[in-house]
């Protein structure tokens, strides 16, 4: 159990303390539960910060259900046996894919205050969120950070599924994680302050200088 966001980005970089000023390491956060952690381990270990936007798709009438998720630029995943399975139709996953893509392309925008993005081709990657559940929000963020040219991509978060992490570690190179509970409910379950995090927030976190080295 971990107090909060900042307790589970403190203790994930003493788990990593080997990528402290690691040469061409860039740190990438999922809004908007990971930016907190993201910033801590960019600023523990002194490597350039920033976001890579990833949503899920959600399933009608359970949004919170993950059926899909999709990356900033792109990159698509969806889980068709669940979407054959429940006959979701293509009209639905058109329609929330385009809303998802509009959020994704608005926080982008929000959050960088008009920056782009870093480059992060030829770089090692770590992707950081506050928690793994199903993993397909994280996948499409893999996909997205391979597609751009990344060389090497490894996984941070404080805690997630035992299935979730399986399916992942065969598309990187890493993955730290603090713990992975034989029984998974939801990602907030595993702390004792699990707020939301509001856009200003997030913008706030990135006009800290000491976050962001680049």
């Amino acid at each position: 159990m971990f107090k909060n966001r900042k307790d589970a980005g403190l203790r994930l970089a003493r788990l990593m303390f080997k990528f402290h000023k690691a040469k061409d390491t860039i740190v990438l956060a999922l809004p908007r539960g990971g930016v907190i952690i993201g910033a801590i381990l960019a600023n523990e270990f002194s490597l350039p910060f920033d976001i890579l936007a990833s949503g899920k798709i959600g399933a009608p009438g359970n949004k919170e259900f993950a059926i899909g998720a999709v990356s900033e630029n792109g990159i698509l995943l969806l889980d068709r046996q669940i979407i054959n399975l429940y006959q979701i139709s293509n009209d639905y996953l058109k329609y929330e894919l385009e809303k998802t893509m509009k959020e994704l392309k608005r926080r982008s925008l929000v959050y960088r205050s008009g920056r782009p993005a870093i480059n992060i081709k030829n770089k090692t990657v770590i992707l950081v969120d506050d928690g793994v559940a199903t993993g397909l929000t994280m996948t499409a963020a893999i996909e997205s950070v391979k597609s751009q040219g990344a060389i090497k991509v490894i996984t941070a978060i404080p805690v997630g599924a035992e299935d979730a992490l399986q399916r992942i570690k065969t598309k990187v190179d890493e993955i730290f994680c603090l713990s992975i509970p034989s029984y998974f409910g939801a990602v907030g379950s595993f702390y004792e302050n699990f707020e939301q995090i509001n856009d200003e927030e997030i913008v706030n976190i990135f006009s800290i200088q000491s976050y962001i080295k680049q």
